[in-house]
Formats: structure tokens, sequence, C-alpha cells
């Protein structure tokens, strides 16, 4: 596990600035990165995600499967009806077909919409906290001699919500960063330190 030291900022060029800044004290470029982080509540796992994608790689659950029980029951109910009225005025049987794939797809629509109402906020029993904000993210690869300086640097560039973590670094990046997870301050660490 490698130590990281990260500042928010508003922009990208505003966090290009902090990172030659950080150049110009001796810092590499293979140990700076800058990355934008989504806002709040927009890191869910998608299902289109592959074995070994970053949802993969961070552990995050699995999706439950969606069951549409609502449109199911929506439809029969809206196929039914669409029947039972064109029958009553002893209409043709392409009438009736019609009237019934009209009302399958109505009662469809119906159906989903009433699921979608009544269903809960909270999707399988997680809730989510994140307390991340978004914006640009200027992550350094630090050591235990550098961290504070690094800190210093970001925080006199404009960062915002410096913290501290330890996380995989591969390839001039921090691979491993979960936006949901909570940022720890890097003000609290060096009071620890204290």
């Amino acid at each position: 596990m490698s130590l990281i030291v990260a500042g928010r900022f508003t922009t990208f060029p505003a966090a290009e600035d902090a990172a030659q800044r950080l150049f110009e004290r001796g810092f590499l470029g293979e140990d700076v990165t800058l990355f934008f982080v989504n806002p709040r509540g927009q890191h869910a796992r998608h299902p289109l995600d592959q074995p070994g994608s970053l949802a993969e790689s961070t552990a995050m659950p699995p999706l439950a499967p969606v069951h549409h029980h609502g449109a199911t029951y929506g439809a029969v109910a809206g196929a039914v009806i669409g029947v039972v009225i064109f029958m009553g005025f002893a209409a043709s049987i392409p009438a009736v077909v019609i009237a019934a794939g009209a009302g399958a797809y109505l009662g469809s629509r119906i159906g989903t919409m009433m699921q979608a109402r009544n269903r809960p906020a909270v999707h399988h029993g997680v809730v989510h906290h994140e307390t991340r904000n978004s914006g640009v993210l200027l992550a350094v690869h630090v050591t235990q001699d550098t961290q504070l300086e690094a800190a210093r640097i970001l925080r006199e560039a404009g960062g915002a919500e410096i913290e501290r973590a330890t996380g995989y670094w591969r390839q001039g990046r921090w691979s491993d960063f979960d936006p949901r997870q909570e940022p720890v301050p890097f003000a609290e660490f060096a009071q620890q330190q204290a």
C-alpha cells in the first residue's frame, strides 16, 4: 500500500498550477495525478460493469435483479380490459387484437409507474452516505518524509479538503480510488502525529 495525499480543486487549471508547484519542489510526474470526482450520488455500479473493472476491484456488492412485476401485471390487465371493451361493441377480430395490444402497452406503462412510485429509495438495503465533494482531485504519491510538504503545497495552492489515504499507486495513478469512501482530512492525521 502506498501513502497518498490529495486535495480538491474547483477547476483543472487550478489543479494543474498546484501540480506545477509540486514539480518545482522536486515531486516527480509519475507521483502526481489529476482526475475529476463526480457529484455525490453519481458513483453507482452499473450492470454493464465487467469483471476486473474498477467497480469489481473495489469490492462493491453486485446489483440484485430488478423484478418488473408492475409492468407485467399492468400489461395483462390492460390487455384484458382492451379485449373486454371492444368485444362489447362486437368489433372485428383485428380490432380486438389491436385493442389488446394497446391496452397491454398502456397497462405496462401504468404498472411500471406505480411500481416505481412504491419502490423504497434504499436499493437492496444499502445506504450510501457520501461525504466527498465533487471537483478535480490532485493526488500525490508521498513518503512519510514528504507528506507534510505535499499537503502544505496543496493547501497554499488553494486546494480544499486536503486528505491522507493509503491505496495502490500503479502506473502513475491512484488505481483503487473509491469516490464513495469517506476522506480522512490531513489535519486530523497531522494532529494525531503531533
